[in-house]
């Protein structure tokens, strides 16, 4: 009797870095995290408000101890909910109010989110400040700098355990989309030879197109003759343009087919991996 065998199924494996944040379906977010500086940064200005909410509090216990409006046996309950309140109670309704942002994050640009890149909640929130109140107040931040310097994300204790990490809130803008070949050099640009174009000069080139909308008319006319001088001899043919025209068409070009030749070398890459 012959034996029919089941292949197995395919079994696809994703690999994602460390420092990736994933969402609940596997998919990696396109999030910067704040580095241990920025964080650092951040949570001293908000341990320097708590320490001037604890003097504020401390001068008003004692100034209702002396007056006799605070009696002494309630001297320690009005310390230790000062403490509390600093310490755990303010963290945690800042955090869960501004959506896991305080003063110090403002400042350096950050805010607390989970793992998966969602808003952190009020559970978040109190456990980060009870794991604070160790590795922040009582090592005056020595655990959680410790503890930074060895996760991908500069999480410290707390965000370990409530499963939250920093990220960055004030990003770069993205540059301009790159212009393409100008209109009527398609044909020209389908034959021209720029192979032979020098990387400093092509450097030059890209800069000059992408900043040439913000130069006054003469110093944008003298730049693109110098640089149409220096482009020519190594162009052939050459484009029946002008010389700001000129430039802006052998720098797409150029752009273009790196850009091609960097996709056919993944490609090829790709192609090597599977079959190994």
């Amino acid at each position: 009797m012959a034996s029919s065998s089941t292949p197995a199924p395919a079994v696809s494996l994703v690999h994602t870095r460390t420092d990736e944040t994933l969402t609940g379906e596997a998919v990696a977010l396109d999030v910067q995290p704040v580095g241990l500086f920025l964080r650092a940064v951040g949570c001293l200005i908000d341990m320097l408000i708590g320490v001037g909410l604890l003097v504020g509090g401390g001068l008003l216990v004692i100034a209702m101890s002396v007056r006799g409006s605070l009696p002494d046996s309630a001297i320690g309950i009005a310390v230790v909910t000062l403490l509390v309140s600093v310490m755990v109670v303010v963290p945690t309704a800042v955090e869960t109010l501004s959506r896991g942002r305080s003063l110090g994050r403002l400042v350096v640009g950050a805010r607390i989110v989970r793992t998966d890149g969602g808003a952190a909640g009020f559970r978040h929130a109190f456990i980060r400040a009870l794991v604070g109140v160790l590795e922040l107040w009582l090592t005056v931040g020595a655990i959680a700098a410790v503890v930074g310097m060895f996760t991908p994300r500069a999480q410290r204790l707390g965000d370990l355990v409530a499963g939250t990490a920093s990220e960055r809130t004030r990003t770069r803008p993205l540059p301009p989309p790159a212009l393409g070949i100008p209109p009527g050099l398609e044909a020209w640009a389908a034959l021209a030879d720029v192979s032979r174009l020098p990387d400093r000069l092509a450097s030059r080139m890209a800069t000059f197109v992408r900043g040439a909308d913000a130069l006054d008319a003469a110093a944008r006319a003298r730049v693109a003759a110098d640089l149409a001088e220096a482009v020519r001899p190594f162009v052939s043919p050459l484009p029946p343009a002008d010389a700001e025209m000129l430039v802006r068409a052998v720098s797409a070009v150029r752009r273009d087919r790196e850009y091609r030749a960097l996709v056919l070398e993944n490609e090829r890459a790709a192609a090597l991996t599977e079959k190994a």
